[in-house]
């Protein structure tokens, strides 16, 4: 499922026409991805939680040379789902 077939499905639910979904859509990911650039995570209640993980730095092996690399500390994001997603999708 692409973000085009998100936008249209949220346009269907909710009576809207597509160009606003789509903006509604975009408001919801900026939102998301501003909250976790700040460090906050973002939970919704059964669905699932987004948050920010810290990966600290190790050293890595080029497969190609078996040269080994370092590889510099990131911070990465992360999702975990929620009971409800979790219930649904199993059936």
């Amino acid at each position: 499922m692409t973000k085009q077939d998100v936008v249209s499905a949220v346009a269907e639910r909710a009576g809207m026409s597509k160009s606003d979904a789509g903006a509604a859509v975009d408001a919801v990911l900026d939102t998301i991805t501003d909250a976790l650039k700040k460090g906050e995570s973002v939970t919704f209640t059964g669905f699932g939680k987004f948050s920010t993980s810290r990966r600290a730095a190790r050293e890595g092996v080029n497969p190609r040379t078996g040269e080994k690399v370092h590889i510099a500390a990131t911070t990465v994001p992360k999702f975990s789902a929620g009971s409800q997603l979790k219930a649904a999708v199993r059936g």
